[in-house]
């Protein structure tokens, strides 16, 4: 598994290929893992992108005490495990505890750390030190010279495979903003930056028992950071995302990617030949 992560690490940080992270928001079962993982790794493939598959064990953040959740950390893990070697493409998960990066590593290729949990020590060197690549997202409330620190603890448990995730950054209530400087600023970290495009046009907590959003600035937004030099882009995706247990509104639509990432490819080329 080593071989392979510092294998993906090296694909990711050459920055040659687009790098996609893409999946349901949590994991709702396992047929619908499967069924958005193919059609995504098909897709990335003829695009000749990078694809990591993306979904949530646990969304330990949601809004109100009756959100779906997810299954849990052992089902979820054995269902990204079985996912992973039936499809031969790359994982990724978000831990809320230091506790669960243990068990997390021993699947996945990359360990996330929720926005939230950015600040949080102990959380960051727990992902660090099981070796695997490390996707930071930046805090809503954070500066992008701030994520600087948060780097270092990554490195300073002898783990460089580390990366950066922009999310937006909180504007007033219920809303988001995307300050697109924030790419250069952390790519000038010596890391490669993701521009995460679903979550940048959520709104917290604004339907009142979970978050809003508006899907149609997804696509404008993921653009511009190419065009602002991102290494790749995260999105969550689902086939019917108005049915979807976990951020729904913000979710883009599974058959409408492709027009997508054509899109950000034809970008992404004309920026690295520039």
């Amino acid at each position: 598994m080593l071989e392979t992560i510092s294998s993906l690490w090296d694909t990711i940080w050459e920055g040659k290929k687009l790098t996609v992270i893409a999946g349901p928001c949590v994991m709702e079962s396992y047929e619908l893992m499967f069924k958005i993982g193919s059609i995504l790794r098909e897709i990335c493939k003829e695009l000749d992108v990078v694809y990591i598959f993306k979904s949530s064990y646990d969304k330990a953040n949601r809004t109100s005490i009756k959100s779906f959740r997810g299954p849990g950390l052992s089902k979820g893990l054995y269902w990204l495990k079985r996912l992973k070697d039936e499809l031969s493409i790359p994982v990724l998960t978000d831990i809320h505890s230091p506790e669960e990066a243990e068990k997390a590593g021993e699947v996945c290729d990359i360990i996330q750390i929720p926005a939230f949990l950015c600040r949080q020590t102990d959380i960051v060197i727990a992902a660090a030190s099981t070796g695997r690549i490390v996707n930071v997202k930046k805090g809503q409330f954070m500066a992008p010279w701030d994520m600087e620190k948060v780097v270092e603890k990554v490195r300073s448990q002898g783990n460089t495979h580390v990366m950066l995730t922009e999310r937006g950054t909180t504007f007033g209530y219920n809303n988001l903003v995307v300050d697109m400087r924030s790419i250069v600023i952390m790519k000038d970290l010596g890391v490669p930056v993701i521009f995460d495009a679903t979550h940048s046009i959520q709104q917290p907590g604004g339907l009142g028992v979970c978050s809003g959003g508006d899907r149609r600035y997804a696509p404008v937004l993921a653009r511009a950071s190419i065009a602002a030099g991102a290494d790749g882009v995260f999105f969550e995706v689902h086939p019917e995302p108005d049915r979807a247990l976990c951020d729904g509104p913000n979710s883009l639509v599974l058959d409408q990617i492709r027009v997508m990432l054509e899109d950000l490819v034809e970008i992404f080329k004309i920026i690295r030949k520039n």
